[in-house]
């Protein structure tokens, strides 16, 4: 008996038995709290998404330049405010004939010479580019085949004005307005092709969707031949309303589309006009559409049922400005 008033003496001081639990000291109750929402399954590392993810960047990462050099520095990651590398000896060639702005001309180290390279180098050094002999690796990191000949070109992001710009452009013009709008145009030749066929018939600028359309990238630049540099480029955040309030100032909206409800030789140009350019394949939205005061075809002869939009955009012009000159 006295064993066991012992024994119950000393559990009652704190005392316990082999293997007995007092308390958990909190932590079964805090296991039992909540613990806040369940992660996305890309930051879940043995998630099959976040596998995918993270093989997706590794197999991005291939085709982009390291931290190192100086033309892996100038590129970076491709956004609306990155410069563009231009590579190949051609394209670099062209992109300096036509006269689109540049900040660097990067050849690698022990690069074959030749009529193009000699030329790129001496149009470079007339213009005050930059030339940079860098290691061929990093040009290497700058193109996804590694074909770049040895060459490269950095072209610095293009400015777009504001919509209200081209606007003052218009009032400030001697002759009547005429501005171009680019509705589903995602090739940057046919923007370019477009912008060179405005400046050539008198118009004051070409207005484009800030998404889902073509920027003014070097093929932009290059197909323009230069116009890009003296006819400005501006960007909608929403082009129906833009081109609401363009109608609402007086502007005659008219859309381009082969089975429009007026014909090109019907038609009166002398007004101030936007005219509205959708593409081949998709033409004009159904929203911008809705907002065109009246929808222009144009007559054919031939077999053909539509034109490419720029070579469309520039029978118009060419229409339009005829008239004006009458």
């Amino acid at each position: 008996m006295a064993g066991n008033s012992q024994r119950r003496g000393a559990i009652r001081k704190g005392g316990t038995k082999k293997g007995a639990v007092v308390g958990s000291g909190g932590q079964r109750r805090r296991g039992l709290e909540g613990r806040g929402a369940t992660p996305p399954a890309v930051e879940r590392t043995k998630h099959p998404a976040a596998k995918r993810a993270a093989a997706k960047a590794k197999a991005e990462a291939k085709g982009r330049p390291g931290p190192r050099g100086a033309a892996g520095r100038a590129a970076g990651r491709k956004s609306d405010d990155a410069p563009e590398m231009v590579l190949g000896r051609n394209p670099v060639v062209e992109c300096l004939r036509a006269g689109v702005p540049a900040t660097a001309l990067y050849v690698a180290v022990g690069t074959e010479n030749d009529e193009r390279l000699s030329e790129s180098v001496q149009i470079a050094a007339d213009a005050g580019i930059s030339i940079l002999e860098v290691p061929r690796t990093d040009l290497d990191r700058l193109s996804a085949n590694g074909l770049h000949q040895g060459v490269g070109l950095q072209v610095p992001p293009y400015r777009y004005s504001h919509p209200d710009d081209l606007i003052a452009r218009v009032r400030d013009s001697a002759e009547p307005a005429l501005l171009v709008a680019l509705d589903n145009i995602t090739d940057p030749r046919n923007l370019g092709a477009v912008i060179r066929s405005v400046a050539a018939f008198g118009g004051q600028g070409v207005l484009i969707p800030q998404r889902r359309s073509a920027s003014v990238s070097a093929v932009a630049w290059r197909t323009s031949a230069g116009a890009a540099a003296r006819l400005p480029v501006a960007r909608a955040t929403n082009l129906t309303r833009t081109l609401k309030d363009w109608a609402a100032q007086g502007f005659q909206i008219v859309g381009l589309d082969a089975g429009g409800d007026t014909t090109l030789d019907d038609f009166d140009g002398r007004e101030p006009t936007v005219i509205v350019v959708g593409s081949e394949g998709k033409g004009l939205s159904r929203l911008v559409r809705e907002t065109c005061d009246s929808i222009l075809g144009i007559p054919m002869s031939g077999p053909v049922e539509s034109l490419n939009a720029s070579v469309a955009a520039g029978v118009v012009l060419s229409e339009i400005a005829r008239q004006r000159r009458a």
